[in-house]
């Protein structure tokens, strides 16, 4: 309830019998509130100041990331999977690259031959290319796919200061044969 009442306005709706109360923030009791409230946020500011600070043991931490640690969504740099055979799971459907709102994919699509198999299908992606100067990590690629050939892995140190070295190429990307007995 607000005590002062020269801050206070009462609206009524005619007709209707409905009331309701505005309170102005120029009033005596309003400005001595507003001020409470920034004195609590400041005392917590100033609590949360004094005390130690936890950052995570990166670059100088154990394992593999260094110390780093990935909520279970984290979208780090692509990886193109491969089947349970080793051939590639890229059928060269462009449909990543119709999803992409950044229009950082590039695909070239290529026969396969008897002789030759690269992906299990038809066609394989003879270029794949995703220039990470435009891509925004949104994942519109990774739910295009339907062979699920493209992901998002934990790859997380993409800086770079030439730019030219940010397109990354299907070699660069594609999971190697190893990486599949070894989770076998």
């Amino acid at each position: 309830m607000i005590s002062d009442q020269s801050a206070v306005r009462r609206h009524s709706v005619a007709g209707r019998g409905e009331t309701w109360v505005e309170s102005s923030y120029t009033g005596p009791m309003s400005i001595v509130r507003n001020i409470a409230a920034i004195a609590k946020g400041m005392s917590i500011t100033f609590k949360e100041m004094l005390e130690p600070t936890q950052v995570e043991n990166y670059p100088d931490g154990p394992g593999p990331l260094r110390g780093a640690k990935f909520e279970q969504r984290f979208r780090g740099a692509h990886e193109l999977q491969r089947d349970e055979n080793g051939l590639e799971k890229c059928v060269a459907c462009f449909l990543c690259a119709a999803a992409c709102p950044s229009n950082c994919i590039f695909i070239e699509a290529a026969d396969n031959t008897k002789e030759v198999r690269i992906s299990s299908s038809e066609r394989y992606a003879k270029t794949y290319n995703i220039d990470y100067n435009r891509c925004i990590f949104c994942g519109y690629c990774v739910e295009a796919c339907p062979t699920d050939a493209i992901t998002h892995g934990h790859g997380f140190e993409l800086a770079s200061l030439n730019a030219t070295s940010l397109v990354m190429r299907k070699e660069d990307m594609l999971v190697p044969v190893a990486a599949l007995t070894a989770a076998k």
